[in-house]
């Protein structure tokens, strides 16, 4: 299941990053005049993006930046908007706005799927699982006259390293 959610967030990102380049590439459409202030916010705003998620371990600094990007997102739907107002033939209002719309839907979704984790009885259950299967091994091990300290540790090893690569991919920005 943690595997799962890391692949899972890490298509969302292709598709975050395929949603600002179409639309990015959609402002073409618009007239030679409006393009390079909205080019400068789709900019600031790829940046803002990559920002969030490096700051994603500093929980205020992280929020302050996903408002930031929903500052640059209005202002980039509103320019878009103004900029396709007078147009009439209605090709860039009809392919440039459902861009716009698509990349500004896709940080919701982004935001959700990093949030989403299984609820914490799964992590208890996981570690009990865990004492229940070193109990069950232990008594095996006691009916023998001499403890094999190669299985004991083998097994301790084993049970660390998965719950250790399950929290890592589970949460992969906390290391």
């Amino acid at each position: 299941g943690a595997y799962s959610r890391y692949d899972a967030r890490r298509h969302l990102i292709v598709a975050e990053v395929n949603a600002i380049s179409t639309a990015y590439l959609r402002l073409d459409l618009l007239p030679q005049e409006r393009q390079p202030a909205l080019r400068a916010k789709f900019r600031e705003y790829a940046k803002s993006r990559s920002e969030v998620w490096r700051l994603l371990v500093d929980r205020e600094a992280a929020l302050a930046e996903i408002a930031r990007s929903e500052a640059l997102q209005r202002a980039i739907w509103a320019d878009a908007v103004d900029a396709t107002q007078d147009e009439t033939g209605g090709d860039a209002r009809k392919l440039l706005l459902p861009a716009l719309n698509e990349m500004i839907d896709i940080t919701t979704t982004r935001l959700v799927a990093i949030q989403s984790h299984p609820p914490l009885i799964i992590f208890l259950l996981l570690g009990a699982l865990s004492l229940a299967a070193a109990w069950i091994v232990g008594f095996g091990m006691a009916k023998t006259e001499r403890l094999s300290y190669v299985h004991a540790i083998g097994f301790a090893a084993a049970m660390t390293l998965a719950l250790y690569v399950i929290l890592d991919i589970e949460y992969p920005r906390y290391g």
